[in-house]
């Protein structure tokens, strides 16, 4: 009986450890590799995205520099369900969504006064070290514009 006992134990802690580790693949230090990076004209560049934990929800904070070179700081929480949360520090959006389409891809939108300025996918690598964030935007003068980041696990 304290066998089993101890067996279905260890089953639960693996499978909750397991879980844990599968959610959790976005989370951590992602620091851009510019190498391996291709930028549209006038596209943004966050060097550094930090996703960690609040509470029940996801911390995002960026930091970059604009088309102009100029040194960009955000941060959005909210939690990975489609829905609208407010960022702060960014002049050119005021929301973004984020969807958790399963362990390792993500989509998400970046809006500005209601409107989809941005649209991008996110895929974290099986192991774990590299985040590649492809994405379409429309910049200033309403040129579609493409763009994709990769980031290397700190």
């Amino acid at each position: 009986m304290k066998t089993r006992a101890i067996g279905i134990t260890l089953a639960v802690c693996f499978l909750a450890v397991a879980t844990a580790f599968s959610q959790d693949a976005m989370m951590g230090t992602w620091k851009l590799n510019e190498m391996k990076s291709k930028f549209a004209k006038g596209a943004t560049k966050n060097n550094t995205v930090v996703y960690e934990a609040a509470g029940d929800s996801v911390k995002v904070t960026t930091d970059g520099s604009d088309k102009d070179g100029k040194l960009t700081h955000s941060e959005w929480t909210g939690k990975f369900d489609a829905k609208d949360y407010p960022v702060t520090g960014d002049s050119n959006s005021d929301a973004r969504s984020y969807k958790k389409v399963d362990d390792r891809h993500f989509d998400f939108e970046v809006k500005n006064g209601g409107k989809v300025t941005t649209i991008g996918h996110i895929m974290v690598s099986a192991d774990g070290k590299t985040r590649t964030v492809r994405t379409e935007a429309t910049d200033s003068a309403g040129k579609k514009i493409s763009s994709t980041a990769v980031y290397d696990k700190q």
